[in-house]
């Protein structure tokens, strides 16, 4: 009976994602963006933890009734991408016919690429970009690039989600995870700092991001021209 509160538990965290995302929804509306992305992050944070946790408890045999990944799923698509998208849009890093362009590439192909069954990997990374938008969309909140930048990281990233690339899974990716998840968790500090600061220009905390992003990018690419010894 235990192993099956359990798993209910897990379900239930899992299904708190939504209600971070509407208090993350809320606040875009506002354009409250720091607490937006607090939200956010929060969502991310409890994304991180309950796959571990379901394969801890093993809540497809213990609480089977319910449906832990299309859970996921939902959640993942707003507070990865369809907020994220939303707060591209209405703060202004893109006017005009550029944001239009980025929110299209952003919800109409990750709706797609959330949808393709051989998104996974054998090593449990990802193949191509993992519309993992959130991250992206705090990362140039906080470095501000040029218009033409930003929409050149969108559409990259947007025609990269339909690629071989492989992108790693920080948490479930094994090969290199002594160095991937101290960076992901690494990145998850400098995304508070940053907030805090409320994306202050001068704070050393986007470097941060940025470096810890182009690990979490690239390492996956990497790993595919670097074969693993046998």
């Amino acid at each position: 009976m235990r192993e099956r509160y359990n798993a209910l538990s897990v379900h239930l965290l899992t299904a708190s994602g939504a209600v971070f995302s509407m208090l993350a929804m809320l606040a875009a509306v506002e354009e409250r963006w720091p607490l937006m992305f607090t939200w956010l992050v929060v969502a991310l944070v409890v994304d991180g933890i309950d796959g571990p946790l379901a394969r801890r408890y093993d809540v497809k045999r213990n609480w089977p009734i319910h449906d832990g990944e299309l859970m996921d799923l939902i959640i993942d698509y707003l507070t990865y991408v369809f907020i994220p998208a939303f707060a591209l849009f209405e703060s202004g890093l893109l006017d005009g016919w550029t944001g239009w362009v980025a929110i299209i590439v952003i919800v109409y192909g990750s709706v797609i690429y959330f949808a393709d069954t051989r998104m996974k990997t054998k090593d449990n990374s990802f193949a191509g970009f993992p519309a993992c938008w959130n991250m992206v969309v705090l990362v140039l909140f906080a470095m501000k690039p040029h218009w033409s930048i930003t929409l050149l990281i969108v559409v990259a990233l947007g025609l990269a989600m339909f690629t071989n690339i492989k992108f790693i899974h920080p948490v479930r990716t094994e090969r290199w995870r002594m160095i991937s998840l101290p960076v992901f968790a690494a990145w998850v500090i400098f995304a508070v700092w940053a907030i805090l600061v409320d994306f202050h220009p001068q704070s050393w905390a986007h470097w941060g991001l940025v470096l810890s992003s182009l690990w979490l990018t690239l390492a996956g690419a990497v790993q595919q021209l670097v074969p693993e010894k046998a």
